[in-house]
């Protein structure tokens, strides 16, 4: 996963990757922060965790939902902005109430989560695919652990492990997302293809000016 993210950063326009990586890198290095204070924080770490998922959620739906305007994009793409968004206004509503409310969020929405995750793998085949038999096998005993230690001992140490668990896979995005930045900076750093002498690149768009390309 992390291998080809990077792989698919570095083959960006060095245009848009100039753009992005800094905000790939800043949201990274976040998401590894919020999720070791979590993993520290025990009264509290369910709840920053949660709020910080929200914030995410939240924002990143809303600027689904702000492109979703563009010529081109896949008017499939609104809905799911729009449902991303209200998702992440709810996390935060519940990360804003005191006591293990967000707790128990977290122990039943990560084991969910985990499971969503290792069936979109499994459907894309290929690398992704053995990717994602690796994810439900895991996602598989966490959850089974999890509701193993409620059943067996009590169910705020299953709350404390599913946040533990969360953290653990929220930091694994940054990660992600700071080896993505990596390779967008490198795509960034990449020099402009050269045009041919007498193109200016203006009616390329439109079909072509008849003068030939290099490739």
């Amino acid at each position: 996963m992390v291998s080809g993210t990077a792989t698919a950063a570095a083959q960006a326009d060095p245009e848009v990757a100039r753009r992005a990586w800094p905000r790939w890198l800043a949201l990274g290095v976040a998401l590894v922060a919020v999720a070791v204070a979590a993993a520290l924080w025990t009264s509290g770490g369910a709840r920053l965790l949660l709020a910080a998922l929200g914030l995410f959620a939240a924002v990143r739906g809303a600027v689904l939902v702000a492109g979703s305007g563009t010529a081109g994009l896949d008017p499939r793409v609104r809905g799911l902005g729009a449902g991303t968004a209200v998702a992440g206004v709810a996390a935060l509503a519940l990360a804003a109430v005191p006591g293990a409310l967000a707790g128990w969020v977290l122990l039943v929405a990560t084991p969910l989560a985990l499971l969503a995750v290792s069936l979109v793998l499994l459907a894309r085949g290929g690398v992704a695919r053995r990717g994602g038999l690796v994810a439900l096998v895991w996602s598989s005993l966490v959850t089974v652990l999890l509701v193993g230690t409620g059943v067996a001992t009590d169910w705020e140490r299953a709350r404390g492990g599913a946040t533990l668990v969360a953290a653990f896979a929220v930091a694994v995005l940054g990660l992600v997302l700071v080896t993505g930045s990596a390779g967008l900076r490198a795509a960034a750093a990449r020099p402009a293809p050269p045009q041919p002498a007498g193109c200016a690149g203006c009616a390329c768009s439109g079909g072509g000016c008849g003068i030939p390309r290099a490739d």
